[in-house]
């Protein structure tokens, strides 16, 4: 990784106008080798950031990638989330796919059901008398009960 005195200097001025930002503190875990982490420590000193102030400044590098769209590339993560971001948007319409599908089952059915319904209600209203006892098993008087 050869940076060039431009380059780093570019880097220092990014990093110092996010410093002047409200800064927390947080602890993390960082997958680095021995080397890797040796050649960082370097860096920093060499630029006058503690190890800490360098990570953060890269954090919000990668963070301002993602939201600026100058036509820069994207940042070090910008492939895989397009990949996750292709998975859940074929799984997002496999699930639309299914509801559409449950839809249409449930729709079917219901019309089904209105189907066999109908007849009943026709034939029970049209073979019952006012005065006789309801179809429904109430036990009242088909009048009182479903005739209204």
């Amino acid at each position: 990784m050869g940076l060039d005195r431009g380059a780093l200097a570019k880097i220092d001025r990014r990093v110092f106008a996010e410093l002047r930002h409200t800064v927390g503190t947080q602890t993390v875990k960082v997958p680095l080798s021995d080397a890797v982490w040796s050649t960082w420590r370097r860096y920093c000193q060499a630029v006058g950031l503690t190890m800490g102030e360098g990570i953060a400044g890269l954090v919000a590098q990668e963070l301002g990638t993602l939201v600026n769209d100058d036509g820069h590339h994207g940042g070090v993560f910008t492939p895989e989330l397009q990949r996750r971001l292709v998975a859940r948007s074929e799984a997002l319409e496999i699930r639309e796919r299914r509801l559409d599908e449950r839809e249409q089952s449930l729709n079917a059915s219901e019309c089904l059901l209105r189907a066999q319904t109908r007849p009943l209600e026709v034939s029970a209203r049209s073979s019952v008398g006012s005065k006789d006892p309801c179809p429904c098993g109430s036990g009242t008087k088909y009048k009182r009960c479903h005739g209204n």
